[in-house]
């Protein structure tokens, strides 16, 4: 049984090692936002919330998860025995709406928990069955296409299985193009981050020539009917991310057509137990799908690891090493990736990594303690 006497919040403040920039604005820092789950056995386990800082991704933030957590959440699951992790969505999700990303950071810790108290890898309680997993990168928007090229030269120079170059409206075509043309054979991809409308299906749809992986998410983040339009003009496949929030909408995607794709990130689904009934029903339909990244430190990317160990990520996932962001990470090991491009998936109990407590001490700007009562 798992019963949480006490959850820790946390908010830090990670440097990143250079500005990152997409569509919606560029970050120089990540406010990190750790949750520390406690029994009353002495078992814990580190989590973390992905909410952003602004609401640009979807309608959550670092503060309104942190209000969700400790007004809404912890009381539903403070004390109380659960048999299992996946009983927490169902608990969750009941006559409370939205929030994903908040019921996900305790949802999937308590996933965690129960690693440690069985003594298993967090991937292999989720069903993984890969040892290793095949790593993309996210490259932001350059000032210009020489700059994007020379980024790009880099990464596949440095072994990564996909290439996601980061568009907007004016920084599109024209560079996407000079990379296609200084690396024909790598495995790229566009990430719009629904900075398109339909009145620009007709410059979408000229990225076709250049035989992209994936188009990602280019219209709106709740849209799934104009996506459905576009796909229709486009041979390029179109990757939902913000799109799909549940595994309703991920039939729902298919039902109309909206895309071909699917990126699984676990913190916008609400946890692990959404993010395997998507994996599930994608992979009945032979739907890739692929995880992604938030810009998590060491902690969110030991949970994202475990999740894209399942058979039906067909796609490397944004899983890049802690040295692409941070000069140092918050976890020890950091995670690394060697010259192929693939991530080692832990094998040890847990979620796989040792949380540096001292260096988080060091960083926290917030804390707050809330108890079983």
């Amino acid at each position: 049984m798992l019963s949480l006497k006490r959850i820790t919040l946390r908010e830090l403040r990670l440097p990143l090692k250079e500005p990152f920039q997409i569509s919606s604005g560029t970050q120089t820092e990540r406010r990190i936002f750790l949750v520390l789950l406690e029994d009353g056995d002495g078992n814990h386990v580190w989590s973390e919330c992905v909410a952003p800082e602004f609401p640009n991704y979807t309608a959550e933030t670092i503060q309104t998860a942190w209000i969700a957590i400790r007004d809404w959440v912890a009381p539903r699951v403070l004390g109380v025995s659960f048999p299992a992790p996946d009983a927490v969505h169902m608990v969750l999700d009941k006559n409370f709406r939205g929030h994903n990303m908040a019921k996900a950071a305790v949802e999937m810790g308590l996933w965690g928990l129960a690693a440690v108290i069985r003594e298993r890898p967090l991937a292999n309680l989720l069903g993984g069955t890969r040892p290793t997993i095949a790593t993309g990168i996210s490259i932001g928007i350059q000032s210009s296409p020489a700059a994007l090229v020379e980024r790009a030269r880099v990464a596949a120079a440095a072994g990564y299985r996909k290439i996601k170059l980061k568009i907007k409206p004016g920084s599109d075509l024209q560079f996407v193009g000079a990379v296609r043309e200084a690396l024909p054979d790598a495995p790229l991809m566009a990430d719009a981050n629904n900075a398109y409308t339909l009145a620009d299906a007709d410059t979408l749809a000229k990225l076709d020539p250049f035989g992209l992986v994936m188009l990602e998410q280019p219209l709106a983040w709740d849209d799934l009917v104009r996506h459905a339009t576009l796909q229709k003009r486009m041979t390029t496949p179109i990757c939902l991310d913000e799109s799909i929030t549940g595994v309703e909408r991920a039939q729902d995607m298919v039902t109309l057509g909206s895309g071909r794709i699917i990126n699984i990130k676990p913190g916008r689904v609400g946890g692990f137990t959404s993010s395997l009934e998507i994996h599930d029903f994608c992979s009945k339909r032979d739907v890739p799908v692929w995880c992604g990244g938030m810009l998590e430190s060491g902690v969110g990317r030991a949970y994202n690891v475990a999740l894209a160990s399942l058979p039906g990520f067909l796609f490397p996932g944004d899983l890049s090493p802690s040295a692409r962001y941070w000069e140092k990470d918050i976890v020890a090991p950091e995670w690394t990736m060697d010259h192929n491009g693939m991530v080692t998936v832990p094998t040890g109990p847990g979620i796989g990594v040792t949380v540096d407590v001292n260096r988080v001490d060091n960083l926290t700007v917030k804390k707050e303690v809330v108890g079983a009562k």
